[in-house]
């Protein structure tokens, strides 16, 4: 069986609390359902970056460098926006650790590495950006009500990344989705932006929901039985 679609959006379980995913049965798993690449987005790191490569590489599959970053948001640090940036060549991945390492020299707030947007803007060269979906800024807005100030965040992020830059949409069964792609849409529609699919991928299999919640509660101090 062969399957277009291709993941943008994956953490592996060198995202620590949020994630599961082991590079090698990951890229088995690409083998099995003909999936031609495949992108590694670990939160604020690269660890897993040389291990990912070159198992993709020997399985025939091509790797997808990138990262998840939080961005400062100027009205609420603690509740930062989401970023996800991809790595097109040399430059890119220079810029991409270059804003990794800020965001622990410079950018932590709470624990928090965060980059801020303008860092982001100056580094966005050889890199493709995905909005971050619900989480990002311009997904924020948009399920505020405050298209206004939605169009301006892309509008910003446009100037830096041009062409480069995606609005991310998912369907994963979370509240506020339909809201959020109905609105999504309507505004690359508008724009004329491209609109790209994720899957926000932490695990590989249905049974492996409660191992990443119980991960997700010790690292939150959160129980399993809150709701």
């Amino acid at each position: 069986m062969t399957v277009d679609f291709v993941h943008l959006r994956l953490h592996s379980e060198y995202s620590l609390s949020d994630g599961l995913v082991r590079i090698k049965p990951l890229i088995a798993r690409c083998r099995e359902l003909g999936m031609p690449a495949v992108a590694l987005t670990d939160q604020v790191n690269l660890f897993g970056l040389i291990k990912f490569y070159k198992a993709a590489l020997a399985a025939g599959i091509k790797p997808i460098v990138g990262a998840d970053l939080w961005v400062k948001h100027p009205e609420a640090p603690h509740q930062p926006d989401r970023l996800t940036l991809l790595v097109q060549n040399r430059t890119g991945y220079r810029n991409l650790t270059a804003l990794i390492s800020r965001a622990y020299l410079e950018g932590q707030h709470l624990g928090l590495p965060q980059v801020e947007r303008g860092w982001v803007l100056q580094c966005a060269d050889g890199l493709l950006a995905l909005s971050g979906g619900r989480e990002g800024d311009i997904g924020r807005w948009l399920l505020t009500g405050s298209e206004d100030r939605a169009r301006q965040a892309l509008t910003t992020w446009l100037e830096g990344f041009g062409d480069r830059f995606y609005l991310e949409v998912q369907r994963t069964g979370r509240p506020g989705e339909e809201e959020y792609l109905e609105a999504a849409l309507h505004l690359a529609a508008d724009l004329d932006v491209a609109v790209v699919a994720t899957n926000d991928v932490r695990f590989l299999d249905r049974q492996d929901f409660e191992a990443h919640e119980a991960r997700v509660c010790i690292h939150e101090g959160w129980i399993l039985d809150d709701p």
